[in-house]
C-alpha cells in the first residue's frame, strides 16, 4: 500500500482528519478499545491457541503434537487438554488486548493532537500513519511481557518436559528468576514491526468508512445527518473485517518470528532462536516461504470476525458513551 492510494480527508468522529479538542472523549475512547478488547479475546481465544501452535512447530520440536489441520488441532486439543487447554493464555491475552486497545486509541488521538497543532487541524495522509505507527510502538513496548506470558502459556502440552507454568504470576516469577527481566521482552524487535499493521488497518478502516459515509449520505434523503446515524453494526463489521485482511496479509511473517522467539528455553535454559535474524534463517533454509506463513488459516478464521468484533464494540460503547454525557 503506497500513499499514493491512501487518500484522508475524513469525517471520522474519533479518529477523524480534525485533531479532537484537548481532552475531548479521550476517556470515552479508552473504555470503549478496553471493551472492544475483552470481549473480542473471549470469543475467539481457541482460535489464537491453535494459530501460536502452528507458528511454533517448524517440524523439528517434540513437545508439541502434530495437528493435521485447524479443525483437527481444535479436536485434539479439547479432547486431550480439555476446554482449558483450548483457553490457555486467556487471562494474559485479556489483559493484552484490553490493555492495547485501550491505549492504542488513546495514543492515537494523542498524536493526531500533538501534529496538528499549526497545521489547521487538519492532517496528511503521512500525518495519520505517523500517528498510527507513534502510537502502536508505545503499546508493544508497555504489553510485550504481557504477550510473550501468554505464549508460553498456550504452548504448554501434555507433552511439554518442563514444569509448566501453574498461570500468569507463576510465569512472570519464574521468567523473572531464570532468565531475567530482558527475557521478557524477547521478540520485542519483531512486534515493532507488527506496528505497520495497526497503521495499515487503521488507516484502511478510516478511508473505507470515508467512503461507504460519503455513498450513504448522496442515497439518503435527510440532509445534513450526522454520520454516525449513517453506519449500522453490518457496516462496522464489513470495514473492520476488509481492513483487517489487508495488514494480516502485509504483516504475518513478523508474526510467526515473534512467535518463535517468545518460546520458552530447553532445560538447559538455551533458547531455541537466538534472535530476530536467527529465526528468519533457520525458517528460509529449513521450511521456506510457507515457514513464514504457519497457522496463517487459523488466524484468517480468528482474525477477520475478530476485527469486526472490535469495531462493533468499540463504536456502540463511544457512542453509548457520548450520548450519556450529552445527556448529562
Amino acid at each position: 500500500m503506497t500513499h499514493k492510494t491512501i487518500t484522508l480527508n475524513l469525517k471520522f468522529p474519533h479518529v477523524s482528519t480534525e485533531a479532537p479538542k484537548r481532552d475531548q472523549w479521550q476517556w470515552e475512547n479508552v473504555a470503549a478499545g478496553a471493551a472492544a478488547g475483552f470481549t473480542t479475546v473471549a470469543v475467539i481465544h481457541p482460535l489464537d491457541v491453535v494459530r501460536t501452535r502452528f507458528q511454533v512447530n517448524d517440524g523439528r520440536v517434540s513437545h508439541l503434537p502434530i495437528y493435521k489441520n485447524t479443525a483437527h488441532a481444535i479436536f485434539t486439543i479439547a479432547r486431550s487438554e480439555g476446554l482449558r487447554g483450548l483457553y490457555a493464555g486467556f487471562l494474559p491475552g485479556v489483559l493484552g488486548s484490553t490493555i492495547s486497545l485501550g491505549l492504542y486509541f488513546f495514543f492515537y488521538d494523542k498524536a493526531k493532537q500533538r501534529y496538528a497543532r499549526n497545521r489547521d487541524g487538519k492532517l496528511s495522509p503521512g500525518l495519520h500513519l505517523a500517528s498510527a505507527a507513534e502510537a502502536g510502538a508505545l503499546v508493544s513496548l508497555c504489553t510485550n511481557p504481557v504477550w510473550l506470558v501468554k505464549t508460553r502459556l498456550q504452548l504448554q502440552t501434555p507433552l511439554h518436559q518442563r514444569r509448566p507454568y501453574s498461570g500468569i504470576y507463576d510465569a512472570f516469577r519464574t521468567i523473572m528468576r531464570g532468565e531475567g527481566f530482558s527475557a521478557l521482552y524477547r521478540g520485542i524487535v519483531p512486534g515493532l514491526f507488527l506496528v505497520s499493521h495497526g497503521a495499515i488497518k487503521l488507516t484502511a478502516y478510516e478511508e473505507l468508512r470515508k467512503v461507504t459515509v460519503d455513498f450513504k449520505s448522496k442515497r439518503s434523503t435527510l440532509h445534513n445527518q450526522n454520520p454516525d446515524n449513517l453506519l449500522n453494526s453490518v457496516d462496522y463489521a464489513v470495514l473492520g473485517a476488509t481492513s483487517k485482511l489487508a495488514a494480516i496479509l502485509l504483516t504475518y511473517p513478523f508474526q510467526v518470528i515473534r512467535s518463535r522467539l517468545q518460546q520458552r528455553p530447553s532445560g538447559d535454559g538455551v533458547p531455541r532462536y537466538m534472535d530476530t535474524w536467527h529465526v528468519v534463517k533457520e525458517t528460509a533454509r529449513y521450511e521456506g516461504v510457507r515457514g513464514f506463513y504457519k497457522g496463517i488459516t487459523p488466524n484468517l478464521l480468528k482474525n477477520a470476525p475478530a476485527s469486526s468484533i472490535t469495531f462493533i464494540v468499540y463504536e456502540n460503547v463511544l457512542k453509548l458513551l457520548k450520548s450519556a454525557r450529552r445527556n448529562d
